[in-house]
């Protein structure tokens, strides 16, 4: 029975009117879309969806709760492995996780297992229940989270669970990390969905520091021998951008997303109430085909601009999720692709006003597979412009391996750790894009759950 009923569709705000808003695109299931969605699973007996979630959420039993009417029991079953179950039923790529692996979508639709995912989340936060925090032992051990994003609240969370005594420390005025700077709020609403994720693993007892850069204010070292923590979790994050190295870049109005999208999600610079100054101007070019790629395109359209993305492959290897790609479509983003800019071309005044760019071709794959992008001789023109935001990835911050002694990090300067996030100093555990370099939320906090369970391994061992 449950194959026969089609997949529900979630309703959407209209493309033309999201265009001009910063206000969420998806507007979620209601609890009849729920409860029907949900009678489709079948409760495989091995189920692959599980077997496929970085952080194993249950995902059989909550949506059977959800399917019976029991809201609260779906919650707390969620919350036995995620801490942040409304962000990952937003921004998780379910499509090549869970979802990717539901035997129902290998002849028709899958469960829509992020959609449920983001309604008992969004359910719990409107009825909310009395939250036992965990009792914490007088002599606890205490340890120290580097960083507020995904890995780190993940990593916390679970490390309040054991009974730990945990503190994380911040860089920024606000805790969330990417969640707070990087995702945009039409995806991710901050003061509704992140601010209410967070209270949530704070109830667990955990202490959360802003304005404390590591590296800096404090540093490893420090936390290890003067503060008084047994040991350290860094999951401070990549946030330091790549450029492509062509001539022009230095230019005034080229941006990386990653400024480009904090100025807009932390410091609200799409807001008439805060003076925080962005530029965007009629014309933006997007370089890259990312998920970030997206999320800047998509906020440079709601500013006002005529946006192009352009990606030196076809629509097909786009590394971005699907459902973002349609959306940037609908909402009338330009896609150039097999496009490569060669060059940024300024004014008189060193103002940006073209990208030269250069047609490509799809050659032989390269060792991950993907056919390799190969210039076409004789091919270059010209894109006229105002901004260029470059979306080419990111790779963390050297500050902590730098002014950490012993620990050891690739020529990418990820810090290198084991599958368990133990690095090659002793006490220091680390996960996240700190570790893999810019990835996804979900693979973060699956680090996270990791290193709680080493660290709480290695403590007890101490």
């Amino acid at each position: 029975m449950a194959n026969r009923i089609p997949r529900v569709a979630v309703r959407e705000q209209d493309p033309k009117v999201r265009a001009t808003n910063f206000e969420e695109v998806c507007f979620g299931y209601n609890v009849e879309e729920a409860s029907l969605e949900a009678s489709r699973c079948l409760h495989c007996k091995n189920p692959r969806c599980v077997a496929a979630c970085p952080v194993g959420v249950k995902i059989p039993d909550f949506i059977e709760r959800v399917a019976a009417g029991d809201f609260a029991g779906a919650a707390d079953k969620i919350a036995e492995d995620s801490s942040l179950p409304a962000v990952c039923g937003r921004v998780c790529p379910q499509e090549t996780q869970c979802e990717g692996s539901c035997v129902l979508g290998v002849k028709s639709e899958p469960v829509a297992i992020g959609k449920l995912e983001r309604f008992v989340a969004d359910w719990s936060r409107h009825n909310p229940r009395e939250v036992q925090a965990p009792v914490k032992a007088s002599d606890a051990k205490k340890v120290a989270v580097v960083g507020s994003g995904p890995s780190g609240l993940a990593c916390a969370a679970d490390l309040a669970k054991m009974g730990y005594d945990v503190t994380i420390f911040e860089a920024l005025h606000k805790a969330g990390g990417v969640l707070q700077y990087g995702i945009p709020e039409f995806r991710l609403p901050k003061d509704e969905v992140v601010a209410s994720e967070i209270a949530s693993v704070e109830k667990l007892g955990v202490k959360i520091e802003t304005d404390v850069v590591v590296g800096r204010t404090e540093t490893i070292d420090s936390l290890l021998d003067k503060e008084g923590f047994d040991a350290v979790f860094v999951g401070s994050g990549a946030g330091l951008p790549r450029f492509m190295g062509i001539p022009g870049e230095n230019l005034s109005g080229v941006f990386s997303a990653n400024e480009f999208l904090t100025r807009n999600n932390l410091m609200k610079a799409y807001r008439d109430d805060y003076l925080t100054p962005i530029h965007a101007g009629e014309r933006v070019v997007v370089v890259g085909g990312g998920n970030v790629a997206m999320d800047a395109a998509r906020t440079a359209l709601r500013l006002g601009a005529q946006t192009t993305i352009v990606y030196r492959r076809t629509e097909k290897e786009l590394p971005a999720r699907a459902e973002e790609v349609h959306h940037a479509h609908e909402e009338g983003v330009q896609f150039a692709m097999l496009t490569n800019p060669v060059e940024v071309i300024g004014d008189e005044n060193g103002w940006v006003k073209a990208v030269k760019c250069i047609k490509m071709e799809l050659g032989e794959p390269d060792e991950s597979g993907r056919r390799s992008p190969v210039p076409v001789e004789g091919s270059e023109f010209e894109i006229p412009t105002d901004t260029v935001i470059m979306s080419l990835g990111t790779s963390p911050n050297p500050l902590i391996a730098k002014t950490t002694g012993g620990l050891d990090v690739n020529r990418r300067g990820c810090i290198v750790a084991d599958e368990v996030g133990a690095t090659s100093r002793e006490g220091v555990f680390a996960g996240g894009d700190a570790v893999t370099g810019a990835a996804t939320v979900i693979l973060a906090m699956g680090a996270g759950r990791k290193a709680a369970a080493a660290i709480d391994a290695y403590l007890k061992t101490k």
